[in-house]
């Protein structure tokens, strides 16, 4: 059976981790969801990632983290567009939601995936593929 949304299993996976207070979640991988889980990284929201071959596609095994023994990094995180409703920033809009947005909003621009303040310096748009605060 084909997966119809493959961000938001991700999402879904790290949000279900971070409820079970795992250390670790594995997710199948694919350069988006590389490219989110760089994101994270970057942005202090999960400690590190590894990127493991196999047979198939390969895995990313990310490493979450913690804060004071079980306090996770991550409060919440959120699919915002989706197949059935892709939601989309403009420019303007993406310099609007630095200052009104808790937490970060991750986009894919034609520059490539990035986050909200990425895309204010560089003036560009894109899809909002999720927000993570």
């Amino acid at each position: 059976m084909s997966m119809t949304d493959p961000i938001a299993d991700l999402l879904t996976r790290i949000r279900n981790a971070v409820h079970a207070k795992k250390p670790v979640v594995d997710i199948p991988r694919s350069n988006v969801k590389r490219e989110i889980i760089r994101i994270l990284k970057d942005e202090k929201y999960i400690r590190d990632y590894t990127d493991i071959d196999d047979t198939k596609q390969g895995i990313l095994r990310v490493h979450l983290n913690y804060a004071r023994g079980d306090q996770a990094v991550v409060k919440g995180i959120q699919r915002v567009s989706r197949p059935g409703l892709r939601q989309y920033m403009g420019s303007d809009d993406v310099r609007q939601s630095t200052f009104s947005l808790r937490g970060v909003a991750i986009l894919s621009t034609s520059s490539g995936v990035m986050t909200n303040h990425e895309a204010a310096q560089r003036g560009v748009g894109g899809e909002v593929l999720c927000r993570v605060w």
